[in-house]
């Protein structure tokens, strides 16, 4: 027969095997919903449940650790803090690593809980837990913390792993739209070079990362005319590559119809404002010139002015308008006109040229690159941009902070 000894023993034996095979199943459950890949509000909701009702703990609060600060994802019971306030008694704990008592701890905040439960990874804390109104002794204390500090572990191992799967998605996507946006990009830029009896025309492009915001266009009217540009867009990546493919297309269609350079402008405004709603600017240089009269139209619409270089003079062409697409409606529209004398070089940038990280920067400015100009405007396109880089390296010493675009023309 046994006795009450015996039979108490095996009661409390029954009942911790019970308690270990529902805190498998609740591990289990748990387990089962992260590989479904449930949401973060859900398995929260999982945890408080399990927390509440199978642990009966009173009081949780439940911090995760971004960039060195504590966020509160989890709270109930008890009167609620302010984040500010959980954050701070991180500074009380950050040196316990393992489950503590915290019912005589000197802050008053932290002496309104029973336990507090680090998390760490490599000796880096991820989160942490204060659990109140929890009155489990005994025996079953420390059973009871193990599996709460290893119930929230993976809980914070699933929220990890759903941030890395994230951020991995992230950089797939943003590689993937770079690799758009160059091929975009690739597809706009029109040569490298190009020379016939009545023009030689020069083009560099140096983006500062793998797709800029630059472009540059030239291409035939009819028999008698050709046409130029170039353009610095604003923004970078696939949405700066689509809008430079829009303008493209839009510029090429105009110009096919419409001789007179101020409309075509006017209709690039009203493109940009009706495709972009007034959060992306264009600010461009738009020639055209006639072999048969040698007359040159041109408009600068708040882009680095295109210099001229003709009879040992240097002339920055500077009439026009202000950026299109950022308003409704050009402020004012000056197309400017010039005579061309034979041989005269026409060289085109982008405010890349101009800016460049180095202390050394002040050495170089627009004064100095007409006088650049001036000392090598004899040279072919090819040799003047080539040139003119080298100088810039030897002058500045240091990278250029945005895409760098050169195109240069030497009328016969």
């Amino acid at each position: 027969m046994l006795n009450n000894n015996d039979t108490s023993g095996e009661d409390e034996l029954i009942r911790l095997l019970l308690k270990r095979q529902s805190e498998l199943n609740s591990l289990l459950e748990v387990t089962r919903a992260i590989n479904k890949n449930t949401s973060t509000p859900t398995l929260i909701q999982m945890l408080e449940v399990i927390l509440k009702n199978y642990l009966q703990v009173g009081k949780f609060r439940f911090l995760i650790e971004k960039d060195g600060v504590y966020s509160c994802i989890s709270k109930y019971g008890g009167e609620i803090e302010s984040a500010v306030t959980l954050n701070h008694t991180w500074a009380h704990l950050s040196k316990i690593k393992a489950p503590a008592e915290l019912t005589s701890h000197a802050d008053k905040i932290l002496s309104r809980y029973n336990y507090f439960i680090p998390i760490y990874h490599k000796n880096k804390a991820l989160a942490f837990a204060l659990i109140g109104d929890f009155n489990t002794s005994g025996d079953m204390l420390n059973n009871d913390l193990n599996f709460i500090q290893t119930l929230i572990n993976v809980i914070v191992v699933a929220l990890e792993n759903k941030k890395l799967f994230r951020e991995r998605l992230q950089a797939e996507r943003f590689q993937r739209e770079m690799e758009l946006a160059v091929e975009v990009q690739n597809m706009l830029i029109p040569l490298r070079e190009h020379k016939e009896d009545s023009v030689e025309v020069g083009a560099r492009y140096l983006p500062h990362q793998d797709i800029g915001g630059d472009y540059f266009d030239f291409f035939r009217i009819n028999e008698a005319e050709f046409l130029w540009c170039v353009a610095d867009v604003s923004g970078k990546g696939i949405s700066a590559a689509l809008l430079m493919a829009n303008f493209q297309a839009s510029l090429h269609g105009l110009t096919a119809i419409e001789e007179d350079l101020t409309t075509v402008v006017e209709r690039l405004n009203k493109i940009m404002i009706r495709n972009t709603k007034g959060e992306r600017f264009i600010t461009l240089f738009l020639a055209k010139y006639n072999e048969r009269t040698r007359k040159l139209n041109y408009i600068n619409a708040g882009h680095n002015p295109t210099i001229l270089y003709s009879n040992g003079e240097a002339i920055p062409l500077k009439l026009g308008t202000t950026m299109i697409g950022a308003f409704d409606e050009l402020p004012f529209l000056n197309e400017g006109e010039l005579d061309l004398e034979p041989g005269s070089l026409l060289f085109n940038y982008t405010d890349g040229l101009m800016d460049h990280e180095s202390q050394n920067a002040k050495n170089w400015s627009e004064e100095k690159l007409l006088e650049f100009v001036i000392a090598n405007g004899e040279l072919t396109p090819d040799e003047f941009n080539e040139t003119l880089m080298n100088h810039i390296n030897q002058v500045v010493k240091g990278k250029p902070i945005d895409d760098i675009t050169l195109l240069t023309l030497r009328i016969s």
